[in-house]
């Protein structure tokens, strides 16, 4: 055979051969997405890690086994096939960086992150970075993180809140109007929003820079922002270390974050001993501990300093209440309402008061429900406190009709559901009773309100 022609036959037995491999190849990556398909992503993974040994040139196999693994949990064999791919797609970066945070290796997530981001510059490379930061309390990065993420996704409305409350830490001017957008993204956050904004509104009128940082620190606090509160505070006493309201906040903000505070708190008391904020944050610590004489004593000492304000008055009246003594209790709930009147939140727990102990339940509980939804027609608390004191009574209809606009307003208000079942008990509804009852069980799986569902479950349906 001449050589030109045995030259054409290799190379056709060659072709044959690679034709035949491709075949095969092909038809394994149809079965490892079949096997996706059917939830078997171990399988998946290591299909397309064995194609990818022989169908050399597909360069996104390694990356589909990867993508298979992390569907599969199987973190660390998602590392290794990542790591064998030539290139990745934005989607690879990110779960190779998931993949690393997910087994704790929060550097190795950043490090992969930071090679992604140069060749994608991706919202979602920056969004897992700056979640990062943020468990790493790295707030700086953070927001470094967050600016660009939201330069590229700029409807991302959490991105957007969270660099707003970020910014109020560090360039105070640029914050409202990132808050505003998150604002007109997502509604939900408007009433943060708006504490956002009476803080930067009030700490723009401070002289000092201790001062200011108190008042952003405690906005923090009412958004449940506490980690950031707790840097807020801590910079305020940095900055004047004589601040006994800052060291105060800043016990107290440790204490949300499950340190111990008392320090911090001790601190605020030997620089002031007549600031009733002081006082008051001190008693929320013995609360806390049970040790309500303390509390009692704290509270006291704060209205001392501050006769009128209503939150000291209905502080005392929760010690008196856990301490028994009924009489006292009631009496600073009603002083804190006659001192701020039209302030739904003190009639409310008024109303309560008297439900849960069975005092003055006509005279004064009820018709302290009934004025707190006059003035707060859609608060669910105000309308769970008005169904509790017709529950109290036995007023059986009107307490079902209140619960369930509480529950209309607030879904997720679990203490409703609670009293609505309650109510549907006394009225002889045992499904619907069981309804509001499982409900509450499966929502509020980890809750204090799980564990009062079970109890009645079990009581009432063994």
């Amino acid at each position: 055979m001449p050589y030109w022609n045995q030259y054409k036959y290799k190379v056709a037995i060659l072709a044959f051969m690679f034709a035949l491999f491709a075949i095969w190849g092909y038809s394994k990556v149809w079965q490892a997405e079949r096997a996706i398909q059917q939830g078997d992503y171990h399988a998946a993974a290591e299909a397309y890690a064995r194609i990818a040994r022989v169908l050399f040139w597909s360069s996104d196999l390694w990356e589909k086994a990867g993508i298979a693994a992390v569907m599969g949990n199987d973190h660390a064999a998602a590392i290794a096939y990542f790591e064998k791919a030539p290139s990745l797609s934005e989607a690879g970066w990110l779960r190779l960086a998931g993949s690393h945070y997910q087994l704790g290796d929060s550097d190795s997530a950043i490090h992969s992150i930071e090679q992604g981001l140069q060749t994608h510059d991706s919202a979602s490379l920056y969004g897992l970075l700056a979640l990062i930061y943020r468990e790493q309390k790295n707030f700086q990065r953070e927001q470094a993180a967050l600016l660009e993420q939201t330069r590229l996704d700029t409807e991302d409305a959490y991105a957007h809140y969270r660099l707003g409350l970020l910014l109020m830490l560090s360039t105070p001017e640029e914050a409202l109007p990132i808050l505003t957008r998150a604002s007109f993204l997502n509604p939900e956050v408007d009433s943060a929003v708006q504490t956002a904004r009476a803080a930067l509104a009030l700490s723009s009128t401070q002289t000092g820079d201790s001062q200011k940082l108190l008042s952003i620190g405690r906005a923090f606090g009412l958004v449940q922002e506490w980690e950031l509160a707790v840097e807020a505070f801590t910079q305020a006493v940095e900055l004047d270390p004589k601040n006994a309201e800052a060291w105060a906040w800043l016990g107290e903000a440790n204490q949300q974050t499950g340190q111990e505070g008392g320090a911090e708190l001790d601190q605020a008391l030997s620089l002031s001993s007549t600031n009733p904020n002081v006082f008051a944050l001190r008693a929320l610590q013995w609360s806390r501990q049970g040790k309500y004489e303390l509390a009692l004593e704290e509270y006291l000492l704060a209205a001392k300093y501050d006769a009128e304000n209503p939150a000291w008055q209905a502080g005392i009246g929760d010690a008196y209440a856990k301490l028994g003594d009924l009489v006292a209790a009631l009496a600073a709930y009603q002083r804190a309402v006659e001192l701020s009147p039209r302030e739904a939140s003190y009639l409310v727990r008024l109303a309560f008061f008297c439900a849960e102990n069975g005092v003055n339940l006509e005279d004064v509980g009820l018709p302290a429900a009934q004025q707190a939804v006059q003035l707060a027609p859609n608060d669910p608390f105000a309308l769970d406190a008005l169904g509790l004191s017709y529950f109290s009574l036995r007023y059986y209809v009107s307490a079902e009709m209140a619960l369930l606009k509480a529950i209309e307003a607030a879904p997720e208000y679990f203490p409703a559901h609670i009293h609505l079942a309650l109510t549907y008990l006394a009225q002889g509804k045992r499904t619907a009773a069981f309804n509001s009852l499982t409900y509450v069980r499966d929502a509020d799986e980890s809750g204090v309100y799980h564990e009062a569902a079970l109890q009645l479950l079990s009581q009432y349906f063994p």
